[in-house]
């Protein structure tokens, strides 16, 4: 029992982090021609790595 709600858990805190990360993303200012664009990289990275771990661990 215990393991499901740490799975559900996680799944539910994963799925928030990635919408909070659309919705800072989607109300952001234009960024400026001279970006690096990094704001759009780390969250996707982060996404991805919680996406691999919770590939791994089931």
């Amino acid at each position: 029992m215990a393991p499901m709600k740490i799975t559900n858990l996680f799944a539910i805190m994963t799925v928030m982090l990635i919408a909070m990360s659309a919705v800072s993303e989607a109300q952001a200012p234009a960024p400026a021609p001279t970006s690096d664009a990094t704001s759009v990289f780390v969250p996707t990275f982060i996404a991805s790595l919680f996406a691999l771990i919770f590939a791994f661990l089931f």
